[in-house]
């Protein structure tokens, strides 16, 4: 993987190249080098299978640059990048393209200036991911079947549906997923920053799906992390387990139930639906449900949510924003009240000269400088990590979400006393467009009937979905749980903090029988 030292040299010739150029008014520079590390995990105890897959890569680095030119009617804005290559040809190439492909943006109002908060993180990435070899990918690989096997062999409940190890065997046992470490490193230097910046960072996650064929039951399991060191077997313990727990599985009628939702369905409603209604883009368009409510109660006191891109040992932390702003802290929704959004730098300044700002913001003025700060301009692509050949968007870092008053999952399974456990949604969308909030959601798995304060019996999966709307489930808040556990949903960016946040009223609706083997 090519250092960062190079990187920046790259970075600060490229800029040097562009500033003398003809007609080149402001130069951003940005370039990176990434490197995906996967390992396949696919074993099955009735089929012959190797167990961990050979271990792939797909490795990246190139040069972006975001330039300003000279226009007749005013500025022009352009962007171009080239892959794999950082010499000055690579940077020539570059701003051709950004030539070519400039035009005039009324809205642009300059490329980022120098954050007023000091850069929180330095140095934070761990050495052990940043230079793992193949050997021990498959040893992670190994750990995680490891701890799904111990588990299925442990359980009295397959032993005893079995009657022998060849009888465990026939049961199907299945382990699936993956285990992935992301490496990046990346460069910035622009006209308006003082010194060139660079960052490093890696982290680890698994991601497991276990089944028991012969009875129909499916579990999940993840981790996520950024120390090899602290890396364990507990995803694929947890998905041996869940699936051991789904045996038996029951289907419940249409009607509103008090839902707990578990960790994977929080990360997946805050990745699908609030998490892009609280950008300063969404606003701009009026595309929120949260429109024009700054300031204003959108949730229930008991819930708050913030996104926090400098917290040390937290899996989406980064140095630096990929418009060499600083990471920080960014409340959302505090004891219920939209106190802010995420941003990047175009889209702050954007909508705060937006003649419509009070409208769609519901604030002005310093308020609304306070709640735009730009904090989250990253270059993200799917999960894939930051990308030399993307402009900025906006995207969250690490969402934490807590209650005020935050119990037990045993105590808020007490205090629901009848309802559901939900532990996995997928196909999570905004219906009707997202300012209307209505969305919708298939529940496929780790689910559970409550009565009578405990969890009852096993929710058969792929038998109901949920139809509501997101404004009405934060209201509805009445219990979140003391534990969080971070928390990645398919192709998302952020990493979600997530706990159990239990919700009064939501409606769930039973599925015809022929969805049940769908996953």
């Amino acid at each position: 993987m090519i250092a960062a030292a190079d990187l920046a040299k790259a970075a600060r010739a490229a800029l040097e190249y562009a500033r003398a150029q003809p007609g080149v008014r402001e130069v951003e520079v940005f370039v990176a080098a990434n490197t995906s590390l996967l390992t396949r995990l696919c074993y099955t105890s009735h089929i012959a299978s190797n167990g961990v897959e050979e271990p792939k890569s797909a490795q990246a680095h190139g040069i972006g640059i975001q330039a300003v030119f000279d226009g007749a009617e005013g500025p022009r804005l352009g962007f171009g990048s080239e892959p794999s290559d950082l010499t000055p040809r690579g940077a020539e190439r570059a701003l051709a393209k950004a030539r070519a492909a400039a035009v005039f943006d009324p809205e642009f109002v300059s490329l980022p200036r120098p954050s007023r908060e000091p850069r929180g993180l330095f140095d934070y990435h761990d050495a052990k991911l940043m230079a793992l070899d193949d050997a021990s990918l498959v040893e992670a690989g190994w750990k995680v079947i490891g701890g799904g096997l111990r588990t299925f062999l442990a359980s009295s409940r397959l032993a005893e549906l079995a009657g022998s190890d060849e009888g465990l065997r026939a049961l199907g046992l299945i382990l699936g997923g993956d285990v992935t470490i992301l490496q990046e490193r990346i460069a910035i230097a622009s006209t308006h920053l003082p010194q060139m910046q660079t960052d490093e960072s890696a982290l680890i996650t698994a991601f497991v799906t276990a089944m028991v064929e012969a009875r129909d039951a499916k579990g999940s399991g993840w981790s996520t992390g950024v120390r090899l060191d602290d890396f364990t077997d507990e995803s694929g313990a947890d998905a041996a387990q869940h699936a051991i727990e789904a045996i038996g599985g029951r289907r419940v009628p249409s009607g509103e139930y008090t839902v707990i939702f578990g960790r994977q369905p929080v990360a997946d409603l805050l990745n699908n639906l609030i998490v892009p209604a609280c950008t300063a883009s969404a606003f701009y368009a009026s595309s929120t449900p949260f429109l024009g409510k700054l300031g204003r109660r959108v949730a229930s006191p008991l819930l708050t949510i913030y996104d926090h891109g400098a917290m040390p040992g937290l899996m989406g932390s980064k140095g630096i924003t990929c418009e060499g702003l600083s990471t920080g802290r960014t409340d959302l929704i505090k004891d219920g009240i939209l106190v802010g959004c995420l941003s990047n730098w175009y889209e702050t300044q954007r909508l705060l000269r937006d003649p419509a700002l009070a409208g769609k913001l519901g604030a002005t003025g310093k308020a609304a400088e306070a709640a735009l700060a730009p904090r989250n301009g990253f270059r993200f692509e799917a999960g894939g990590g930051r990308q030399f050949y993307t402009q900025p968007g906006i995207a969250a870092s690490n969402v934490l979400v807590e209650g005020s008053s935050p119990v037990s999952l045993d105590v808020l399974v007490r205090t629901v006393r009848d309802g559901l456990y939900i532990g996995r949604i997928w196909y999570t969308y905004p219906i009707n467009g997202l300012r209307a909030g209505d969305f919708t959601c298939t529940v496929v798995g780790d689910s559970y009937i409550i009565r009578d304060g405990r969890l009852a019996a096993p929710l058969r999966p792929n038998t109901v979905r949920i139809n509501d709307n997101i404004l009405r489930l934060l209201g509805n808040v009445v219990g979140i749980t003391k534990d969080v556990k971070g928390t990645i949903v398919w192709a998302a960016d952020e990493v979600v903090y997530a706990p159990e946040i239990a919700v009064a009223g939501v409606r769930v609706e039973e599925i015809a029988g022929f969805m049940e083997g769908l996953s």
